[in-house]
C-alpha cells in the first residue's frame, strides 16, 4: 500500500494503525544509537588490520560524532523547507551507500572518510525521527506512547550493541558491523515510504534558508563538541582545546548577532522564549549532564578502582538498562496520573537524587551504584519523553524538524560538556594516566575523590537547570 492511499494518519487511534511508520522510525533511531557502540568493539581489530594509530582510532569514532551532532540543526532547517519525509528517505539511501563503501576501505584515512560520510547522512535522518512521529497522532497520550516505544528500541540497541558486535567479530570481518546497516536502512526506507504520507507543501517552511546561519550554527556546535573531546583526551594543559573553545565562543557570538539581524533566521530565538520550549530544553540539558557523569565514571570505577573485569563491569551497568526498558511502557501512565509538569519535576528530581547517591555513597558499595543507576535511568526516561514531546508541541508545524534537531543537539552538547568536566577534573587529580591506577593505591583514592568532586559539581549544575526549568514550565 502506498503512502498516498493511506492518507495522512494524524488522527490514528492506535499505534497498530500506523505500525509500518512506527517500525521504520524505530529502526532509524536504533541505527543512530547502535552505530558507535557496536563499532567500538572492533577498534582493536581495526587498529591491527589497517595499522591505525591511536589518533586514527580517535577520529574513526569522534569524526562521526562531530558531524552527526554538528549538522543536525542545519539539516533540520533544510527538512522543514524541503520536506521532512523526503529528507529522511534521501538520508537513508545515502546512509546505506556510505556504509557499503566500507568494503573498499584499505587505510585508516579511508575509514575516517567513510565514518564522516556516515555521520553526515545520519544527521540528515535524525531530525525526522521525532518530527515524523509527531505527524502521526493528534492525541498526546499516543504521541508519548509512540515516542517511548521508539526510544525503547534504540535503548535495546545501545544495550546489546557491544555484545552483538563481539559475537559478529568471532565469525565475520569487522566490515560486517557497518555493512549490516545497509539492510536495516532499506527496511526503514520501505516502512517510512509506505507508512508515512508525502510531505504536504502547505506545512513546509516557505522562508528562504539562512545559509550563513546554518554554516555558523554548524561550526559552533562542531567546535563545542570538539572542545569537549580534546579536553578529555589531551587536557587543558594543551593549547588545542583552548583554541577550539575560543573558536566556539566566537562563532556562537557571530551566529547570535547574525540571527537577530537577518530577515529569515535559521531558527527564531523568540520560539525558545516560549515557556514550554525553554523549560523542556533545560530539562534535556540537565539529563544530558547527569547521564554523562554516570556513563564516564561508573565503568572506570568498577574496573580501575575495584578491579572488576570488563564483563563484570558490563553486568554492573545493567540496572541502568533494565530500568530504562522496564519503565518505558509506564511513562504514559505516569504522565496521565501525575500531569506533565509534575511528572517532569519528579523525573528530574530522581536524576539529581541518583547523582547525589553516586557522588556521596557510590565509593563504598556496589549496591549504592545500582541505586544511583536505577534512579538516573528511570528519571531520564520520564524526562526525555516528556521534554521531547513538549518541545515539538511548542513549535509551529513548519519548524518541527528544526525543533527535533534542537532537542537532540542540546542533549548531545550537554553530554559532551559533562564528559569534559569529569575528564578534566579526573586528569587534574592524577599524576599519571588512567592505566596506572591500581586497586587500593593512592592513585585509586585520588581517582575516586576526583569522580566525587566532578559528580557533585555536575549535580549542582543539573539541579540548577531543573529548578529553573520547573519554574519556567509553570509560567
Amino acid at each position: 500500500m502506498s503512502a498516498i492511499t493511506l492518507g495522512k494518519p494524524a488522527g490514528a487511534g492506535s499505534l497498530r494503525a500506523v505500525w509500518p511508520a512506527i517500525l521504520g522510525l524505530s529502526v532509524v533511531f536504533l541505527v543512530e544509537m547502535l552505530d558507535n557502540s557496536i563499532l567500538n568493539v572492533a577498534l582493536p581489530t581495526i587498529a591491527r588490520e589497517l595499522h591505525a594509530s591511536a589518533t586514527d582510532l580517535q577520529w574513526i569514532t569522534s569524526g562521526y560524532s562531530l558531524l552527526f551532532g554538528g549538522l543536525m540543526m542545519a539539516f533540520g532547517a533544510i527538512a522543514d523547507r524541503f520536506g521532512t519525509r523526503r529528507m529522511m528517505l534521501i538520508g537513508l539511501i545515502l546512509f546505506a551507500l556510505a556504509n557499503l563503501t566500507v568494503l573498499f576501505v584499505h587505510t585508516p584515512g579511508q575509514l575516517i572518510a567513510v565514518r564522516a560520510a556516515i555521520g553526515v547522512t545520519a544527521a540528515m535522518t535524525a531530525p525526522g525521527t521525532m518530527a515524523l512521529c509527531f505527524r502521526l497522532f493528534d492525541a498526546e497520550n499516543l504521541l508519548m506512547r509512540a515516542t517511548s516505544l521508539i526510544t525503547t528500541v534504540g535503548l535495546v540497541g545501545l544495550a546489546v550493541g557491544p555484545t552483538v558486535g563481539g559475537l559478529v567479530l568471532q565469525v565475520l570481518p569487522w566490515q560486517t558491523l557497518l555493512v549490516i546497516n545497509v539492510p536495516i536502512a532499506v527496511l526503514a526506507l520501505l516502512c517510512i515510504r509506505t507508512g508515512i504520507p508525502a510531505d504536504d507543501p502547505a506545512q513546509r517552511n516557505t522562508s528562504p534558508l539562512d545559509l550563513p546561519g546554518a554554516l555558523l550554527g554548524t561550526a559552533t556546535i562542531v567546535l563545542a563538541l570538539w572542545t569537549a573531546t580534546l579536553a578529555v583526551e589531551q587536557g587543558w594543559s594543551h593549547a588545542t582545546p583552548w583554541l577550539a573553545a575560543l573558536g566556539a565562543v566566537v562563532t556562537a557570538i557571530v551566529f547570535v548577532v547574525h540571527e537577530r539581524r537577518t530577515a529569515h533566521p535559521l531558527f527564531d530565538f523568540a520560539l525558545i522564549k516560549r515557556p514550554a520550549v525553554s523549560a523542556s530544553l533545560a530539562y534535556e540539558s540537565a539529563v544530558g549532564l547527569g547521564m554523562a557523569a554516570i556513563a564516564f565514571s561508573v565503568s572506570l570505577q568498577l574496573q580501575l578502582v575495584w578491579g572488576w573485569t570488563p564483563a563484570q563491569a558490563a553486568l554492573g551497568n545493567l540496572p541502568q538498562i533494565v530500568v530504562m526498558l522496564a519503565i518505558g511502557p509506564f511513562v504514559e501512565k505516569i504522565v496521565t496520573r501525575l500531569g506533565t509538569q509534575r511528572a517532569a519535576r519528579i523525573g528530574a528530581a530522581a536524576v539529581v537524587t541518583g547523582l547525589l547517591v553516586y557522588a556521596l555513597l557510590g565509593r563504598y558499595d556496589y549496591a549504592w551504584i545500582a541505586v544511583a543507576l536505577a534512579l538516573t535511568a528511570g528519571g531520564m526516561r520520564v524526562v526525555a519523553t516528556i521534554a521531547g514531546v513538549t518541545v515539538m508541541r511548542g513549535l509551529p508545524e513548519d519548524q518541527t524538524s528544526t525543533g527535533a534537531a534542537l532537542s537532540d543537539t542540546s542533549q548531545e552538547v550537554a553530554s559532551s560538556i559533562g564528559m569534559a568536566v569529569t575528564g578534566t577534573i579526573v586528569a587534574a587529580a592524577l599524576t599519571g594516566s588512567l592505566s596506572d591506577i591500581t586497586t587500593g593505591t593512592a592513585s585509586a583514592v585520588a581517582f575516586q575523590d576526583a569522580v566525587t568532586t566532578a559528580t557533585l559539581a555536575l549535580t549542582a549544575v543539573c539541579a540548577a537547570l531543573v529548578i529553573w526549568a520547573a519554574r519556567r514550565a509553570r509560567a
